[in-house]
Parts: C-alpha cells; structure tokens; sequence
C-alpha cells in the first residue's frame, strides 16, 4: 500500500508527463527548424516516436524509482506504532484490572 501511494503521488505530481511533453516540444521544434531536410511524414512519424520512446523511458524511471524505494524506515515506523497500540491496549486493559481489584477490596 505504502508503494501503490507513492507512485501515484509521483504519477499525479506531473514530472512524467512535464518530462514527455518538453521532449515532444523540443522534437517539434527540431523539425521545424530543420523543415528543409526532412518531409512532413517523415516529421509526423519522428515526433511520434520520439513521443513514445520518452513515454517507455518515462515507465522505466517510475518503476526503477519504485524498486529503488526503501521501505524500512517504514516498516520501522508501521512496528513501532503497532507496538504502540499494544502496549496502549495492555495499559487501559491493566488500568481497568487494577481498578476492578481496588474496587472489591474497598467492599
């Protein structure tokens, strides 16, 4: 759960999608500034491609970003509020004991 939340939040913070369309926009320009070398089929196919190679590199970096992910500090946190809820528990559980023997021994 705690990976599936990061990587939407990656996913929803926009860097993919601010990394694919400055990448369009560049291969864009790139061709119209080179408009004399290359035909529009040839630009439209280029742009495309490149569109959808920096769309794959853009998956690769989420999923090697979600790999790379240490998840023992929060496994860490996760045992220690466990515990802390345990523990909480034994205490009211000892609290409410101590006031059941406190209370028959005042009758």
């Amino acid at each position: 759960m705690v990976v599936e939340r990061f990587s939407q939040n990656v996913i929803n913070s926009g860097i993919f999608r601010l990394y694919i369309a400055t990448g369009f926009f560049a291969t864009l320009i790139f061709f119209v500034i080179n408009a004399d070398l290359y035909t529009p089929l040839e630009m439209i196919f280029g742009i495309i491609g490149v569109t959808i190679v920096l769309k794959g590199l853009s998956n690769m970096m989420l999923s090697l970003i979600i790999l790379l992910f240490n998840l023992d500090n929060k496994r860490k946190e996760l045992d220690y509020k466990y515990n802390e809820e345990k523990i909480n528990a034994m205490m009211a559980e000892l609290g409410v004991q101590d006031a059941q023997t406190s209370g028959t021994k005042a009758t």
